[in-house]
């Protein structure tokens, strides 16, 4: 059979029962019959099973013929195009037969639907006559239960009579009250000394909560929320109301009207034409002070340590910029021993700052305020918070105040709930760094004589004779940091800002000299401190120019949770630089002797190690074992 017989030939229509013509035209003895079909109509007509049936069939015989096409292409022969060219023409005919399935399909949906439309409307509509006969019925027996409890005259003379005697008993009542009060407050006057003796201050306890009536509702939601906090669960904390109480209530009191004599007005309009309207810089100054007007009321808060060391925090509310700020000050049990690196371990400024990760306290919370800003020419308000306390976020939220940046809102009001859900974690971070700083200082002091304190329970952690001495301790400015060719690393790690704290390290041993530049975070000792190291001995050496150095960077920058010692880890920063102490021991007496210098070896071999290089690198043995002694690699 050739190629052109084949494409001659008609495909084979599939009929089945009960379908008319489509959209058929014949032409018979010069007459034109015109008949259509409705598929509509035809559906009604088929079975949906067996068209599920002829779906199937339909399915199998072209996956048959894509198969037999595909077998015939594979074996390449040129004989087979015919038969490829048949298989194809008998699959359009299976694909025309899947369309008309699918408009069927389709119109078998589009009735169910409209059926199913139609059974709800007749549902919808016996349900609204059914409420209407509920309404009817309700409102029967509405009328019904009226005609029940119908009042007769003999019954309202009997209610009169009642009202006239309870009327009687509350006036007696109002009388005992009103003689109460002052019999109560002779009693509070007389329980002083007691309530003094027992620790139990409730007379100051009242006008503490009379006097926060007149707080702003951010400072009254931090009072109340540290006051319960502080009765429940923590007995060192105190909460305390300061401030001009009377300026509070002034600011609620609507202005009085006056009305002035024509003597006292005419008085006034000589003086306001005498006086000089004020320059433009005096009105921009005028309006920043308002802009940035505290409330006379502020809230302090006092957490005590068990050392009896006191964090004393003073919380203000600026009324025009709805923000809270607070205020902070330290006061040890014990006058603290001078050291001249620890002058910004308890700062006002930096003692708070980065309690948690990222709040430094140097710009408003509310993003609404750089608005207000720009009118009266405040740049920022970094600098105004030496006078006005720091704006954290952390503050804001005990005061129940929370900024959406994705949603800003006009009015942001005090919430008790996120102030609550707070406070706990709060006040144990405020605590926490209180008592690390604290113990910073005391071991600062000791750093600047030379002297690494390292307590009992840290004692196994190094080897009984430490050559190496630390003959420097002292604090720098980020400015110095950054110009350190060896920290660069740590700069571009985003692991050293402005506002942490740096210092640095010297240890000497002989002719060696190791600098270490440390940067501490504020959130020690939960964040340790990171050192780099330079050690300038026959030469300048570094982490990139010598592998030895860059582990002995890790042994105090990686491993350090080696070295926290005992809860909290306040011992975590001595710890590590008495490793530094150590491995410097080590690296300096694994050195091989030079042949070329005469005389015995600088650094005699005292530490006992396992081997004294390893790997290519020629790593060093940092590692001290404990209780063995020796030194092994990791």
């Amino acid at each position: 059979m050739s190629s052109e017989s084949s494409k001659k030939r008609k495909p084979k229509v599939i009929r089945t029962d009960g379908a008319t013509p489509e959209g058929k035209r014949g032409k018979g003895d010069g007459d034109q019959d015109l008949r259509y079909y409705s598929e509509e109509c035809e559906v009604d007509l088929r079975d949906p099973i067996k068209d599920y049936e002829l779906y199937r069939e339909t399915c199998q015989e072209l996956q048959r013929l894509m198969a037999e096409i595909q077998e015939l292409k594979s074996r390449g022969i040129k004989d087979n195009a015919v038969e490829i060219d048949e298989r194809r023409v008998q699959s359009c005919v299976h694909f025309m037969t899947l369309k008309k399935l699918n408009r069927l399909a389709h119109i078998r949906l589009k009735k169910g639907r409209d059926q199913t439309h139609e059974a709800k409307q007749k549902v919808d509509a016996y349900h609204l006559q059914l409420q209407n006969l509920l309404y009817e019925v309700m409102h029967l027996q509405k009328e019904i239960t009226k005609c029940l409890e119908f009042k007769l005259a003999e019954k309202y003379k009997e209610c009169l009579t009642s009202k006239e005697k309870i009327l009687k008993e509350i006036e007696v009542k109002k009388e005992y009250l009103s003689s109460l009060q002052p019999r109560l407050n002779s009693i509070m006057q007389a329980s002083l000394p007691v309530q003094e003796y027992l620790f139990m201050p409730f007379d100051q306890a009242h006008k503490q909560y009379e006097t926060a009536r007149h707080l702003p509702p951010p400072l009254y939601v931090l009072f109340v929320q540290a006051s319960a906090y502080g009765q429940a669960c923590d007995k060192k904390l105190v909460v305390a109301i300061e401030g001009n109480v009377e300026e509070a209530k002034a600011l609620y009191k609507p202005p009085e009207d006056s009305q002035d004599d024509e003597s006292d007005s005419d008085a006034e309009e000589e003086q306001t034409t005498k006086r000089r309207r004020p320059t433009l810089g005096v009105q921009l100054d005028d309006k920043r002070k308002e802009m940035l007007k505290r409330h006379p009321l502020s809230v302090t808060v006092d957490l005590k340590c068990k050392d009896e060391n006191v964090l004393h925090l003073t919380f203000y509310y600026l009324m025009n910029l709805n923000v809270m700020t607070v205020k902070a000050k330290v006061a040890t049990a014990v006058e603290m021993t001078t050291a001249i690196s620890a002058g910004d371990l308890l700062s006002p400024d930096s003692i708070l700052n980065c309690l948690y990760p990222g709040d430094h306290g140097r710009k408003t919370p509310n993003p609404a305020n750089q608005f207000q800003f720009d009118k009266v020419g405040i740049l920022t308000l970094s600098d105004y918070v030496t006078e006005l306390g720091h704006p954290y976020v952390w503050v804001q939220k005990l005061g129940g105040l929370h900024f959406p940046k994705d949603q800003p809102q006009h009015t942001v009001t005090a919430d008790n709930t996120l102030s609550a859900s707070h406070m706990e974690l709060t006040v144990k971070l405020l605590r926490s760094r209180l008592q690390s700083r604290l113990a910073l200082h005391k071991q600062f002091a000791s750093l600047e004589h030379g002297v690494v304190p390292v307590s009992s329970e840290c004692q196994h952690l190094f080897p009984t004779k430490v050559v190496s001495r630390l003959v420097k301790w002292a604090a720098i400015p980020y400015e110095d940091y950054a110009k350190l060719p060896y920290t660069k690393d740590v700069i571009e790690a985003g692991l050293a800002e402005d506002t942490h704290l740096y210092y640095m390290a010297l240890i000497e041993r002989g002719t060696a000299k190791l600098q270490a530049a440390v940067v501490l975070n504020p959130g020690y000792s939960t964040l340790p401190p990171i050192f780099s190291l330079c050690l300038n001995w026959k030469g300048e050496r570094t982490g990139s120019n010598d592998d030895n150095i860059r582990a002995m960077e890790s042994e105090v920058n990686v491993n350090y949770k080696e070295l926290w010692g005992p809860k909290p880890g306040h011992q975590l920063l001595t710890n590590q630089l008495q490793r530094l102490c150590m491995v410097l021991d080590v690296y300096l007496e694994t050195e091989p002797h030079d042949t070329s210098v005469e005389g015995p070896k600088e650094f005699p071999q005292e530490k006992m190690c396992l081997r004294l290089v390893r790997g290519p690198l020629r790593l060093k043995p940092f590692k001290f074992n404990y209780p063995q002694g020796f030194f092994s690699h990791r």
